[in-house]
C-alpha cells in the first residue's frame, strides 16, 4: 500500500469505456541510486500497474451529492479489508497528475476462468447455478439469467449488502490468474437510503454462512474504532452510521437481504 499511496504515478493512456475519467497507469518507487533487481508488478514491489480515477473527471450524480466517487471507492476497499476477505483490490486516495483521485491496483482478468454468469433454458437454475431472474433474449422468448453458486460470489453479495452497492454488474467481477475474485467500480456505494442493485440475488433470504457472521462481527467492532476513523475523511457521518446500521441489521436478521420493492433490483445494463 505504501507504493500505491506514495509512489510516482505515470499515466500511459485513458480507459475509454469508463463512464468517468479513468487512466491506465504505473506507480513506481522513487529511484534510490542502486539496482532494484527488476520491477515487480504488485503493491509491495518496485512498480505496479494501476488505474487512476481523478475527482475532477467525475460526473456529478444527483443521488450521491456528498463526497466523491473516489472517496467511496477507497472506503469500499477499507471495509473489504476489515472483513478479511480481500474482495476489493488495494485502493488509495492520493494526489496524481490530474489532482486528487482514486488509485487502485490493476487486476488482469484470466480469460480461461470459468464463467460466473450465464443464460439457461427453463425457469429453474441448473445444478451449480443460482437464479437471478428471467431475461428477454428476443421478442417473445425468455431465458433464465443465472450466476455461479460460488462461495466467492456469496462473500461479495454480503459485502455489497454492507456497502449498499447500487451497481454490481457482471463487468465488475474479475477473476485473476490465481483464482481470486475481485469486485471493482464501487463509486455508487454507501448511500444512506437503500439502493442495493446487484446481480447476486441467488442467496436472497438464505441464512448467512458462519464465516459471514464472523466477518460482520469483526467489521462492526472495527467501525467503532480504527475503521470508523479511517472512513471519516471519505464519507459523511450519516453514511458511516448507516453502514453500521446495515451491519447491525444483517447480524440481527441473520440472512441475505431480499430485493427492495422500492428500488430496481438489477442494474442496467447487467453486464
Amino acid at each position: 500500500m505504501a507504493l500505491l499511496r506514495d509512489g510516482e504515478l505515470t499515466v500511459h493512456g485513458r480507459i475509454t469505456d469508463a463512464s468517468n475519467a479513468a487512466f491506465y497507469c504505473t506507480v513506481s518507487a522513487p529511484a534510490t541510486g542502486g539496482a532494484t533487481g527488476g520491477a515487480r508488478s504488485g503493491p509491495d514491489g518496485d512498480s505496479a500497474i494501476c488505474v487512476y480515477k481523478p475527482v475532477r473527471g467525475e460526473r456529478p450524480l444527483w443521488d450521491f451529492p456528498d463526497g466523491t466517487l473516489a472517496g467511496r471507492e477507497t472506503a469500499a476497499y477499507l471495509v473489504s479489508a476489515a472483513m478479511g476477505w480481500g474482495l476489493v483490490p488495494p485502493t488509495s486516495l492520493r494526489e496524481g497528475p490530474f489532482g486528487e483521485g482514486m488509485c487502485q491496483i490493476w487486476v488482469e482478468p484470466d480469460p480461461e476462468a470459468p464463467e460466473l454468469l450465464s443464460l439457461q433454458p427453463g425457469e429453474e437454475a441448473e445444478p451449480g447455478w443460482r437464479a437471478i431472474g428471467l431475461a428477454e433474449v428476443e421478442p417473445g422468448r425468455t431465458a433464465l439469467f443465472v450466476h455461479a453458486d460460488d462461495e466467492r460470489l456469496r462473500r461479495l453479495a454480503v459485502l455489497d449488502a454492507v456497502l449498499n452497492n447500487g451497481d454490481r454488474k457482471g463487468g465488475h467481477l474479475l477473476t485473476a490468474a490465481d483464482g481470486r475474485l475481485y469486485g471493482i467500480d464501487h463509486g455508487v456505494t454507501f448511500a444512506v437510503p437503500g439502493k442495493l442493485r446487484t446481480l447476486l440475488w441467488g442467496w436472497a433470504g438464505e441464512p448467512l454462512a458462519p464465516e459471514a457472521t464472523e466477518a460482520l462481527g469483526r467489521l462492526r467492532a472495527d467501525l467503532d474504532g480504527a475503521l470508523g476513523a479511517a472512513l471519516a475523511p471519505l464519507l459523511t457521518p450519516a453514511e458511516i452510521a448507516a453502514t453500521a446500521g446495515r451491519v447491525d441489521g444483517l447480524l440481527k436478521e441473520g440472512h441475505h437481504p431480499y430485493p427492495s420493492a422500492d428500488w430496481p433490483a438489477v442494474p442496467w445494463p447487467p453486464i
